[in-house]
C-alpha cells in the first residue's frame, strides 16, 4: 500500500537541482543523527522543540540517503527495490542474503543497513520511494513488525507466486 506524500520528502525532492544543498545533506552519511552542521538548515525547520530522538534520526538518515541517490521515479517500498534487480534465471543468493540482514536490522543498526541498501540500488540504477521509506523507518520498531512483513512480502510474494503457479502446472499435466 502506497503511503502519500510527506511534505519533507516533497522538500527533499525539490532540493535535486541544488548541488550545494545535496553536498551538505550527504556530509551525514554514517554521521550519527544531528551531528553534521551543514546539514541543520534542511533538517532543522521540520523537526519541533518535542520531536523525539527516534524521529529526528529518521529526518537526518532519509536527507542524507536522499542526497546520495536522488533519482527520481521509485515505486513501492524497499522490497519492491530490491525484487526489481533479482534475477529470474540467475543465483539471488546474495540479493537475498542482503535484503534478509536488512530486514533483521536493529532499529539502532538500520543506518547502516539503510546505507548499504540504498547504495546497492544506486549501483543497479533503481530509485527509491523515499515517501514510502520515510514512513517505513518511522514505524522500524512497531511490534508488529509491519514495515519488514509488507517489504518481505514485495520481495518474496511474487516469487512464491510464480512457484504455487508451476506446482499446479506441473500437477495438472
Amino acid at each position: 500500500m502506497e503511503r502519500e506524500n510527506h511534505p519533507f520528502v516533497e522538500y527533499l525532492e525539490s532540493l535535486r537541482d541544488d548541488r550545494a544543498a545535496l553536498a551538505a545533506l550527504r556530509r551525514g552519511l554514517g554521521q550519527p543523527p544531528g551531528t553534521v552542521a551543514s546539514m541543520y538548515p534542511y533538517v532543522v525547520r521540520w523537526l519541533g522543540d518535542d520531536t523525539p530522538p527516534w524521529q529526528e534520526a529518521a529526518y537526518y538518515l532519509i536527507a542524507a540517503l536522499f542526497a546520495y541517490h536522488p533519482a527520481e521515479g521509485g515505486t513501492g517500498n524497499m522490497g519492491h527495490h530490491f525484487a526489481r534487480v533479482r534475477d529470474p534465471k540467475g543465483d539471488n543468493t546474495a540479493i537475498e542474503r542482503r535484503f534478509t540482514a536488512l530486514l533483521a536490522a536493529h532499529p539502532d543498526d538500520l543506518d547502516f543497513y539503510l546505507r548499504q541498501a540504498v547504495s546497492f540500488l544506486k549501483s543497479k540504477e533503481v530509485p527509491v520511494n523515499w515517501h514510502q521509506l520515510l514512513s517505513d523507518v518511522l514505524a522500524w520498531s512497531h511490534p508488529d513488525r509491519y514495515v519488514q512483513k509488507q517489504w518481505a512480502n514485495a520481495f518474496w510474494g511474487r516469487a512464491r507466486s510464480d512457484a504455487e503457479a508451476m506446482q499446479s502446472e506441473q500437477g495438472t499435466s
